[in-house]
C-alpha cells in the first residue's frame, strides 16, 4: 500500500483525521489531498475491472468455481490474463472455491447376480453413448431424505439421465435409465453402463430395463469408491457447489431446484477439466463440428 493509500485507510478504518496522519509521516496535507483528487492510471483502472470481472465469473459459479475455472471464463470474455493472476486476485478479495466432505457410502450389495467389471477404472470414451455411468446419493430435506440417481455419459459427463425420489430402489434408477436414453434419441444399444453393486442396480427389473435398451451392465467391486470414481465425483460436485449450500423445506422444493442447476448451469455452464474447460454441452457441440469439418 501506498504512503497516501495508508493515509486515507487510517481515516477510513480508524477516525484519524487526515490532517493528524499527515502530520505524523511527515507529509503535507495539500499533497494528500492532490493524491486523493488524481485520475487512476491506466493499470489501476485494468485492475479494478479485472476485479470486477472475476467477481461476476465466481458468482454466476454461485461461489464455487476456484481460479482456474475463472480463468477460463475471463479469457472466454475476452481476458489475457494468467492464472496465478487471477488467484492473487481472487485472494486479494476474499474469494475461494468450496472443498469437498467426506462422503458417506449408500451401497447395501444385491442378492443377485452381478454384471463384471467391464471399465477397470477407465472412466473416458472416444465418442458419445460408448459408456455411461451412474450412482445414487442421499439429499437431505426438512421434510425428510430425497435420493437422487444420475446417469453420466463419460465422454463429455454430460448428466443425461436423472431421477429423485424417497426411495433409492430399482424404480428410482430405471426411471434415470429411461431419462438419459430418451435424451439420446432412444438409440443407445451397446452402450456400457457402470455402477456399484447396490441393490438397485442388480435387481431384475433394472436388469430387465437395460436388456431392452441394449445396455451392457459393468459394476465396480463393493466397498471400492474408486471402482466408480467418476460417478463420486459428480456426486461430490453436486454436493459441494450446490446441495450443501441450500437448505430444501420439501422434497418437491429440492427436485424443481436441483433439476435447474443440472439442466441450466452443470450441464450448459459449468467448465469440466475433461472437457478442456468447456461445458458438456459445449464440449460435445465443439467436438460434433470437429468431426463434420474433419469429414467434409
Amino acid at each position: 500500500m501506498s504512503v497516501a493509500g495508508f493515509v486515507a485507510s487510517q481515516r477510513t478504518e480508524h477516525g484519524v483525521p487526515h490532517t493528524v496522519a499527515c502530520r505524523a509521516l511527515g507529509l503535507s496535507e495539500s499533497w494528500f489531498y492532490k493524491w486523493r483528487g488524481r485520475r487512476p492510471t491506466a493499470r489501476q483502472r485494468r485492475q479494478a475491472d479485472l476485479d470486477e470481472a472475476i467477481q461476476v465469473a465466481f458468482e454466476a459459479s454461485g461461489g464455487t468455481y476456484g481460479s482456474p475455472r475463472v480463468t477460463l471464463d475471463l479469457r472466454a470474455a475476452g481476458w489475457r490474463v494468467g492464472e496465478n493472476t487471477v488467484a492473487a486476485r481472487m485472494a486479494r478479495l476474499g474469494l475461494a472455491g468450496r472443498t469437498p466432505r467426506r462422503r458417506r457410502s449408500l451401497t447395501k450389495q444385491g442378492k443377485r447376480p452381478v454384471a463384471p467389471d467391464r471399465v477397470r477404472r477407465r472412466f473416458t470414451a472416444v465418442a458419445p453413448d460408448v459408456l455411461w455411468c451412474g450412482d445414487i446419493t442421499e439429499v437431505t430435506t426438512d421434510e425428510g431424505k430425497l435420493y437422487l440417481a444420475t446417469v453420466i455419459d463419460l465422454y463429455s459427463r454430460r448428466l443425461l439421465g436423472y431421477a429423485m425420489s424417497a426411495h433409492h430402489d430399482a424404480e428410482l434408477t430405471t426411471a434415470t435409465l429411461s431419462m438419459a436414453a430418451a435424451t439420446r434419441g432412444a438409440t443407445v444399444d451397446g452402450v456400457i453402463f457402470h455402477s456399484d453393486r447396490g441393490s438397485e442396480y442388480t435387481a431384475a427389473d433394472y436388469a430387465k430395463a437395460c436388456k431392452r435398451l441394449g445396455v451392457a451392465q459393468s459394476m465396480g467391486r463393493v466397498g471400492c469408491a474408486l471402482d466408480n470414481a467418476a460417478a463420486e465425483a459428480f456426486n461430490s460436485t453436486i454436493k459441494v457447489e450446490y446441495i450443501h449450500r441450500q437448505r430444501f423445506r420439501t422434497r418437491s422444493e429440492a427436485r424443481i431446484k436441483i433439476a435447474t442447476w443440472i439442466v441450466d448451469f452443470y450441464n450448459l455452464r459449468r467448465r469440466h477439466s475433461a472437457c478442456d474447460g468447456m461445458s458438456p454441452i459445449d464440449y460435445e457441440r465443439f467436438m460434433a463440428h470437429a468431426r463434420e469439418a474433419r469429414a467434409a
